[in-house]
């Protein structure tokens, strides 16, 4: 199939044939000093790659010349055959096939690197049409359906950690830092590639974010990021896509391989943010970043969204209620570890949040994290008493103590009493001990208060413990054949 594709390009000149013939023992890629032109082939070598490369002539230029052994004028022309040159793909699941092909081709793209990366002159159009043409033909495809998605036996599952790497990587890889170069290039002019590094060409380098392998995410994380940069038009582009991965991410399969990947782009990105912030900027962070505490592979980016989330309240402190609000209403019940991360990023947004926007939040903050210091989990009680040790923590609660202690000091009673884990009660009793430096008297109202609680709840206890037994001894005495509805007085 692709020999009938390629056979449409224009054969080689007879010119260059007869060049070839007369240094026949010369290695296609090594010029000898002094020669106006590129050493040819070997005949072998020249046949073989002659069936996969049929001589793409630009503007009269052989693609395998050398740029250094053209004259300036006529560089660009031979960048641009180059690059026709490099735009058949083969085929890496056979290792053994058309190797002297693909090592031809990875020559070329080297060259096509090294040329980029000296910065020549401006780009023509026809030069970034080509370098986008080669490009997509590369790299733009469609990963194969992770068979490991389809597994449901623990066996299975063994090695979900492992990423496919992909066969191609060795041409792969310079594309990118080829793309990566061209993108960043003086010699690229925004205004003349924003017509092909368009719409289009962005959303198919997003969609290459799922990729399994992590070098080829890192190699798009720097990519975008230069667009990103570089192209301000596409800029609410890239926002909204992004975002829509986010959703589809959150809300619809819970499987991303690059989601680190992109909130790392974002991470900088948010930090350029200008004052004030606009509409787009606070719904992309309560309605793309704050969900993102919801999968359950939080663990995989938690460390890139809680940067992101920082840099939001850093740029405006208000924002630190709507955090919170996020953080509490996707709060996990029955996954411990990720308790512990809400924990952490707590810590982080309570140490740079202003005293109104923490007054705003306090009360259901501390009940939920009452409900945390009294966690069966050792971890999650632990990390919440933790919490205690920070200077900035105890500011908040010190000038707000009237109405916290209330709120947690039960908590720190039950665990005193009754939790199994040490480590757990020597917390305790140390944050027991700090409230009451902070303050005796309003501690002893509320160990008061507390023990006057429990008296009631014990005699709420032993109330409907009596109502019970007196039901069964009503229910003993009746005879079960009469069938009858026994009315039981309190």
């Amino acid at each position: 199939m692709w020999k009938q594709i390629l056979s449409k390009f224009p054969r080689k000149s007879h010119k260059s044939d007869r060049d070839s013939s007369r240094n026949p023992n010369l290695d296609p890629n090594v010029s000898s000093p002094g020669s106006g032109r590129a050493n040819s082939a070997n005949p072998a070598a020249k046949r073989a790659s002659a069936a996969v490369f049929p001589a793409s002539v630009v503007a009269g230029i052989e693609p395998l010349l050398a740029f250094k052994d053209v004259t300036n004028s006529e560089k660009m022309n031979l960048f641009i055959s180059k690059l026709s040159l490099c735009c058949v793909v083969f085929d890496f699941t056979d290792p053994i096939k058309n190797i002297q092909e693909k090592e031809l081709k990875r020559a070329t793209l080297l060259e096509l690197l090294d040329f980029v990366s000296q910065n020549p002159l401006k780009f023509s159009e026809p030069a970034v049409l080509a370098s986008c043409k080669m490009c997509s033909i590369n790299l733009f495809r469609v990963f194969p359906p992770n068979y490991r998605s389809s597994n449901t036996s623990a066996g299975e599952h063994d090695n979900d950690d492992e990423p496919t790497f992909d066969p191609a990587w060795s041409h792969l890889q310079i594309v990118y830092d080829f793309l990566l170069k061209f993108v960043t290039s003086s010699s690229l002019e925004a205004k003349v590639a924003k017509k092909y590094i368009n719409n289009s060409f962005i959303l198919k380098i997003i969609d290459l974010f799922d990729s399994e392998d992590p070098r080829e995410r890192d190699c798009l994380k720097a990519i975008l990021h230069r667009i990103y940069g570089k192209f301000m038009i596409h800029r609410p582009f890239i926002r909204n896509i992004v975002s829509n991965v986010f959703h589809r991410f959150v809300f619809e399969t819970e499987k991303h391989n690059g989601i680190a990947e992109l909130l790392e782009i974002f991470g900088s990105v948010i930090t350029g943010f200008a004052l004030p912030l606009k509409d787009e900027h606070r719904i992309f962070l309560w309605k793309a970043l704050i969900p993102l505490h919801k999968p359950k592979s939080l663990g995989i980016y938690f460390q890139q969204l809680s940067y992101c989330v920082t840099q939001f309240i850093e740029k405006e402190p208000k924002l630190a209620t709507t955090v919170v609000k996020g953080i509490l209403k996707y709060w996990p019940i029955t996954n411990s570890q990720k308790e512990v991360m809400f924990l952490g990023e707590l810590e982080e947004i309570l140490e740079i949040i202003d005293m109104a926007e923490f007054q705003e939040v306090m009360v259901p903050l501390f009940w939920r994290l009452r409900k945390c210091i009294n966690s069966y989990h050792f971890q999650v009680a632990e990390r919440a008493l933790f919490l205690w040790n920070n200077d900035q923590f105890m500011k908040l609660v010190a000038h707000n103590r009237q109405v916290i202690l209330p709120i947690v000091f039960p908590a720190l009673e039950v665990n005193a009493q009754n939790h199994w884990n040490q480590a757990v009660l020597n917390l305790t009793v140390n944050v027991k001990k700090t409230l009451v430096e902070m303050d005796d008297a309003l501690v002893s109202a509320c160990i008061s208060n507390y023990q006057k609680e429990q008296k009631t709840m014990d005699m709420a206890v032993e109330k409907r413990k009596e109502v019970w037994e007196r039901l069964e001894n009503a229910a003993s005495v009746e005879s079960i054949a009469r069938n009858t509805a026994i009315l039981v007085t309190h």
